[in-house]
């Protein structure tokens, strides 16, 4: 049986942006980064082009805000891998190492002139704005608007990865734990929104909404791989299913000629690994695989009715 192929995340060509090719040479300093690091800040450059798309932003602003999402991490680069590939849980020693990665990254894009346009991408990324962030516990004035959409897609990412989803069903249950974060707290006010007895929660309600309608994409492009792997699945249920049928009348054939044809076109209709033996075990395993894939089918489409459903 073939195994079903696919992606988490709807394929983005982040070409079409025309991104800024000077940097193209500064970039290649990711492929130096561990396979996760690596791949979560493609990940997170994927999300913020798109909720950026959503959010109707300016070409030049996402453009922007694709090149600083790609580096937020790159202080990581300058994190002993001892503690950045740590599998158990971090010291507070430890955890204020990691923590640095904004700094050492701001300061390694300030030392190159091409990368010092994009350093609110490491510098901000980590910032809340009820000021409950780091590294410097700035409030929402002084967040610049392209890292509080890097943050939205960021946290979205890491908690993707941390609960190791592999299908958008369930996937609700992470927005609504972004959806906490972009409530204000009962015990925090920002300071300067204190006249007006207005919260703020840590992340922006305007992207996370965008992020939703992504997220909606992606549970959608998963369906129409799922289904692709259903028509796959009838056609080689179809195909097992002739055999059986050949067999029936083989057993039924009173000529050796006439058995003889029937077992030739059984053959003719086995795959590689497939055998007049074990095709029924095979057909089984198929009709199980069918199931499966349409119940998944059915859960993702009332994932995507609980999203809508979703208010932030």
């Amino acid at each position: 049986m073939l195994e079903e192929k696919y992606d988490f995340y709807s394929p983005t060509n982040l070409k079409v942006h025309e991104l800024d090719y000077a940097l193209k040479d500064h970039l290649i300093v990711m492929d130096s980064m561990d396979m996760f690091t690596k791949r979560h800040s493609e990940n997170v450059a994927n999300l913020v082009g798109r909720i950026c798309q959503y959010m109707r932003c300016r070409s030049q602003f996402t453009i922007h805000c694709i090149l600083a999402a790609y580096i937020h991490d790159i202080g990581k680069l300058f994190i002993p891998k001892e503690i950045l590939n740590k599998p158990g849980r971090l010291t507070d020693e430890e955890y204020a190492i990691m923590k640095s990665h904004t700094t050492l990254g701001y300061n390694y894009c300030m030392e190159d002139l091409s990368l010092r346009p994009y350093s609110d991408g490491p510098w901000y990324h980590h910032e809340a704005l009820n000021g409950t962030g780091y590294p410097r516990g700035l409030r929402k004035p002084d967040i610049p608007y392209s890292a509080q959409i890097i943050r939205v897609a960021d946290e979205y990412d890491a908690i993707v990865t941390k609960r190791q989803y592999t299908t958008h069903v369930n996937i609700s249950a992470t927005l609504q734990d972004l959806i906490q974060d972009a409530l204000p707290s009962k015990d925090v006010i920002a300071l300067d929104q204190l006249k007006q007895n207005e919260q703020l929660g840590k992340i922006n309600p305007k992207p996370l909404r965008a992020l939703f309608k992504v997220v909606i994409d992606d549970t959608l492009y998963e369906i129409s791989c799922v289904m692709n792997y259903v028509d796959y699945i009838k056609s080689q249920i179809k195909r097992l299913q002739t055999i059986e049928k050949y067999e029936k009348k083989r057993d039924t054939a009173k000529k050796p000629s006439t058995k003889d044809y029937y077992t030739a076109g059984m053959k003719l209709l086995l795959e590689q690994g497939e055998t007049l033996e074990n095709y029924k075990q095979v057909l089984s395993e198929y009709e199980n695989a069918l199931v499966i894939r349409k119940d998944r089918i059915d859960k993702l489409y009332k994932e995507i009715k609980i999203i809508k459903k979703l208010k932030v």
